[in-house]
This record gives C-alpha cells, structure tokens and sequence, in this order.
C-alpha cells in the first residue's frame, strides 16, 4: 500500500501527463496563428516535461526506500 505522499506523488504524476497530453494535442495546434500563444504553450510544454521528469525521479526515490 502506498503512503500519502508517494500517492500524491503519482496523483500529480497523472495530473501533469495528462495537461502534457492537451498541451501538445491541442493547445500548441489552436494557437498556431499567435506567435505570444505559441511561445507561451511551447514553455509551458517545457514546464511539464521537467514537472513529469523530477516526479519521476522523486516516485523511484522513495519506492526504493520501500
């Protein structure tokens, strides 16, 4: 059974792929036409990908300690 926070850990884990998933699926593809918004969802896709990566890091941590 898992603890809370290595729960929570991988609650958030779903929630950021899941925002990864839209931002690449659709958002970066709406905003095509905007040069700010392109910029914009393009970091935050960055943003993600490093949120995804540390959690990732952060789960295999502690299920080693288990």
């Amino acid at each position: 059974m898992l603890d809370n926070n290595l729960y929570n850990l991988n609650a958030q884990l779903i929630e950021e792929s899941r925002s990864l998933w839209r931002i690449r699926d659709t958002y970066v593809k709406d905003a095509k036409e905007c040069n700010e918004c392109s910029a914009f969802w393009k970091k935050m896709q960055r943003d993600k990908e490093e949120h995804i990566s540390d959690l990732k890091r952060l789960i295999a941590e502690h299920l080693k300690e288990q």
